[in-house]
């Protein structure tokens, strides 16, 4: 032993549908032995998953946390509907199947990667929380605090939506931003990342 722990990865569930054939395009999911993390990517890039999502599985991996990655169908643009109904989107249409959610019920917590457009992170994170009550730390580029998915009736772990307006079933519990699409996760993010999934209870359990 070298004081490493190997961890076995499925690393596709099926073809990807996208250019770069078997690599994990949209629509792939690579799961691992023990569900605990689940780390959404939500647009793949000309090869590959975008590079953020790369870094920050690998660094989950290398202190010990099992993280699988969703690569959504259709994980551009925003959903068309959020009357909590699932949909399956297309083109620029952000939207979700029914597998993808029971995909992420499986696990103990998300990892969901969005954006860096204020109203594209709220909304995404309230369509998938609609479906999926499971603890969330979201990973985003543009700065944005508890108080605004409160205000659309997103479940957060500091600041509670009034109880007329909740329309989670999830809670958003910790969020890192500065995490910019196709470029490097910087350390002292990845540093956040890994202890805020260290330290949300359902993973102690």
């Amino acid at each position: 032993m070298f004081g490493r722990e190997t961890q076995c990865v499925d690393c596709r569930e099926s073809m990807g549908l996208g250019r770069g054939g078997g690599l994990a395009q949209r629509g792939t999911l690579s799961e691992t032995g023990r569900p605990d993390v689940i780390a959404i990517a939500m647009t793949p890039g000309r090869r590959h998953i975008t590079k953020p999502v790369c870094e920050i599985t690998y660094g989950l991996r290398r202190e010990g946390i099992q993280v699988s990655v969703l690569v959504l169908n259709s994980g551009a643009g925003v959903p068309e509907d959020l009357s909590g109904h699932s949909i399956m989107g297309y083109g620029p249409k952000f939207g979700m199947s029914s597998k993808e959610f029971a995909q992420i019920e499986r696990h103990k917590l998300l990892l969901l990667h969005l954006g860096n457009i204020d109203s594209h992170v709220i909304s995404k994170t309230q369509f998938v929380l609609k479906q999926v009550d499971i603890p969330t730390v979201i990973a985003c580029q543009n700065p944005i605090d508890f108080e605004q998915f409160a205000e659309a009736g997103i479940k957060t772990r500091l600041v509670k939506p009034r109880t007329e307006n909740i329309q989670t079933k999830g809670t958003v519990m910790e969020i890192v931003s500065g995490i910019t699409r196709g470029e490097t996760c910087s350390r002292e993010n990845l540093n956040k990342i890994v202890k805020y999934v260290k330290t949300i209870n359902p993973l102690n359990n």
